[in-house]
């Protein structure tokens, strides 16, 4: 009964990060396509947009860290919040997708610009506390490890969802063709899909919620302000250089899958191939999540880390390779490596960040778990920043036409195929270099970090006990 009850409970936890991923996909994926094509705002204004709202969530995201290390209610301190969260954000995704109003002009932009903040703000309401749950679930490692491996696998499989289905639905449900006849995305292809990942991000993340208990408390030792969670980020330098890397590593992947869009709708000539091409990066992605624990056996988290980065970027030179070639089953194939290595990062990069929070408590003397994890949801804003500002900026240089999509200038069609592949693949290598040259948590020098930490805790369960 009790391998049952964990069974549920833990399944209950994943299945959350399915509806959040749902939202996330969406909004990094289709987003600007939507923006550029349907609405017809223009790339300069959007260029504007995006980092004005990245500003506020340098404030938003440390706050709402510390918000939720400081609540305490019946339901825990992270469940009322993920609930809250995911049903505001559904709310959101919907008005962000659907100009309700019909509005243009300077009205249009207000509207877009409010929707564009609060699915940020929203999103941080949920992504936060449900990422920072697991240590309330249970103290021991491995527990953890699972419960977080699980949620990492929902949460590819919502992007998996997203990517694979949304081209798919789109296109059934468009009723606006190409000058070549081929079915383009519409105002309806886009709100119908919002909606879909809406209703399934509520259900996901009440079920989520419902089916799971904080068991542990977490609450933290002295009250932490604004000011305190701004010091935190400040002094844990390498919360700061894992920022760095991250962000940059990141950002190409963003591109790529911000940019499939246009690449299939332009280059290509056909957007409901973009369905295939996710297909094998969904794939990939499953078997990413294999990679990093085989890695790890024969040589250490640094080096698997390293490998994984290689991996990805030297995918990224095969797509670029089969773009230019006009090979589309070269790029799927190269594009499934790029997910393998891409998939590892990630599992990699959370394990890091725990790194970090340890190396943040030896050097401050107190932990701070939710406030630096709430800087990953912040990184990833950072690094869909990047993203934007070199897709807008490109399609602006090189006369990209909403209206015309396959007929769009062979300048057009240059820069969207070195967005999805060529230079996402100098990210990776750029934060490949980062990394080995920054990031100092590897070696002797955690040993020393882990056995401090493992020496205060000790410490904490004699005074407990005592």
């Amino acid at each position: 009964m009790e391998t049952i009850k964990f069974i549920k409970s833990k399944l209950g936890y994943g299945v959350g990060a399915i509806g959040l991923d749902l939202s996330y996909g969406m909004f990094y994926s289709y987003l600007a396509k939507y923006l550029t094509d349907v609405l017809k705002l223009s790339p300069n204004f959007l260029l504007i947009l995006t980092p004005i709202a990245r500003l506020w969530d340098g404030i938003n995201d440390p706050m709402m860290g510390t918000i939720v290390d400081n609540t305490n209610t019946k339901m825990g301190k992270y469940r009322p919040w993920i609930l809250r969260g995911s049903i505001l954000n559904a709310i959101v995704l919907v008005f962000l997708f659907w100009n309700v109003f019909d509005l243009s002009g300077t009205a249009l932009m207000a509207y877009i610009t409010v929707m564009y903040v609060g699915w940020g703000m929203s999103n941080t309401l949920a992504d936060i506390p449900y990422w920072s749950m697991v240590p309330s679930f249970t103290s021991d490692p491995k527990e953890r490890n699972l419960i977080s491996t699980l949620a990492r696998m929902f949460s590819g499989l919502g992007q998996g969802i997203v990517s694979i289905g949304a081209p798919i639905v789109m296109a059934a449900v468009s009723s606006t063709f190409d000058e070549n006849g081929e079915k383009v995305f519409d105002a309806n292809s886009f709100r119908t899909c919002a909606i879909v990942c809406a209703v399934c991000l509520v259900i996901f993340s009440s079920l989520s919620v419902f089916t799971t208990k904080e068991r542990i408390s977490t609450k933290a030792p002295e009250k932490f302000s604004f000011g305190k969670a701004l010091q935190i980020i400040k002094t844990n330098d390498q919360l700061i250089v894992f920022m760095l890397f991250a962000m940059v590593s990141n950002a190409g992947w963003y591109l790529t899958s911000g940019v499939a869009a246009y690449y299939f709708d332009v280059v290509v000539g056909d957007a409901e191939k973009q369905s295939v091409f996710n297909l094998f990066q969904a794939a990939g992605s499953v078997v990413g999540l294999l990679l990093l624990p085989m890695l790890t056996k024969y040589m250490s988290k640094r080096k698997a880390y390293q490998t994984s980065l290689v991996l990805a970027g030297l995918g990224y030179v095969g797509i670029t390779v089969g773009a230019f070639s006009g090979m589309l089953m070269v790029m799927n194939i190269f594009y499934f490596i790029c997910s393998v290595g891409m998939a590892s990062m990630f599992i990699a990069q959370t394990i890091f960040l725990a790194d970090v929070v340890d190396y943040g408590e030896v050097k401050m003397g107190f932990r701070a778990e939710s406030i630096t994890f709430s800087m990953k949801g912040f990184l990833q804003k950072m690094a869909y920043t990047i993203q934007t500002i070199i897709l807008f900026a490109s399609l602006g240089i090189s006369n990209y036409d909403g209206d015309l999509h396959s007929g769009n200038p062979e300048s057009a069609k240059l820069a969207i195929t070195l967005m999805l592949c060529a230079i996402p693949a100098v990210l990776f290598f750029l934060s490949l270099i980062i990394f080995t040259t920054k990031f100092k948590l590897h070696g002797s020098f955690m040993d020393e970090v882990t056995a401090i930490v493992t020496a205060n805790r000790e410490k904490r369960e004699n005074l407990t006990e005592e």
